[in-house]
């Protein structure tokens, strides 16, 4: 499930399913980092009504949840928690408008992802970001039409700012922990951000319980759902919402672990992720 994580010294640990989408992360060319981006960063869920469009109307709500209620003021918008890649390119945009336009003054950085099939359209998607103000942008390389080689995040880094000025860190989502410490370690100097997106590291007692049922985007939406009381909506098809049976197992391990009280929860947000 995406959510915060904790800070280390050298950068910032992102939980998340939203977190498979490893990734580079630059400062917009037009609004630069106020900060070095660093604590807690929430990889977003797109909220969607039950006929699979986006709900709009909650994000301003799910915005005031993140710095209230988590103490959140970091976010990572249109990644793979959030669907990114099964939205249109003008819905992308509109929802990063969204972020942008509701997070302002409230939040410290939103950074948007621009990974797509197409260089095109990502470079497309930065440049709308730029325009915007967001204070940066995550893409990963096409990932269908791709070369056959594996790149080392360490390698990725050797000689990058050289190549992007603009280069602030990276979100590293592979279990190869010699190569994140030595992304880490021999970066010491450069204040780069490093982002650790593995959520079975993170929050393990929950994780690995909720695993066992299934877990992806569908069950994140519906346990997000849960804990913030904001109706997530179903994933876009071809997900599938999760089941009744899920939600309700979720639910009882998130009371048994304190996540829940028993009036936290109001039916039709339960109804709207079953």
């Amino acid at each position: 499930m995406d959510g915060p994580g904790r800070t280390d010294p050298q950068g910032v640990r992102a939980e998340g399913r939203g977190g498979r989408d490893s990734g580079t992360l630059v400062s917009s060319s037009m609004a630069s980092p106020k900060k070095k981006l660093q604590g807690l960063v929430a990889a977003t869920i797109t909220p969607m009504t039950e006929h699979g469009e986006i709900n709009f109307s909650v994000i301003g709500q799910y915005v005031d949840y993140l710095v209230k209620e988590q103490g959140v003021k970091n976010i990572f918008v249109n990644g793979t928690t959030g669907e990114g890649l099964s939205l249109s390119i003008s819905e992308r945009r509109r929802v990063a408008e969204e972020w942008v336009t509701k997070g302002r003054n409230k939040l410290d950085q939103v950074v948007i992802h621009v990974g797509a099939l197409s260089l095109k359209e990502s470079q497309e998607l930065a440049q709308h970001a730029a325009e915007i103000g967001a204070d940066g942008i995550a893409v990963i390389a096409p990932f269908f039409l791709k070369p056959w080689n594996k790149v080392r995040a360490e390698e990725v880094l050797d000689g990058i700012q050289e190549k992007i000025p603009t280069f602030q860190g990276l979100k590293f989502s592979d279990t190869d922990l010699l190569d994140f410490g030595q992304c880490v370690d021999q970066n010491r100097q450069r204040q780069f951000a490093f982002l650790f997106g593995v959520d079975e590291f993170c929050i393990q007692r929950f994780i690995n319980f909720v695993v066992k049922l299934g877990f992806g985007v569908s069950q994140t939406k519906a346990i997000m759902t849960l804990v913030s009381g904001i109706p997530m909506g179903p994933p876009r098809l071809p997900l599938q919402k999760a089941s009744r049976e899920f939600t309700d197992n979720a639910e009882a391990k998130l009371r048994s672990l304190d996540f829940l009280s028993l009036n936290d929860l109001k039916d039709g947000n339960l109804e709207a992720c079953s």
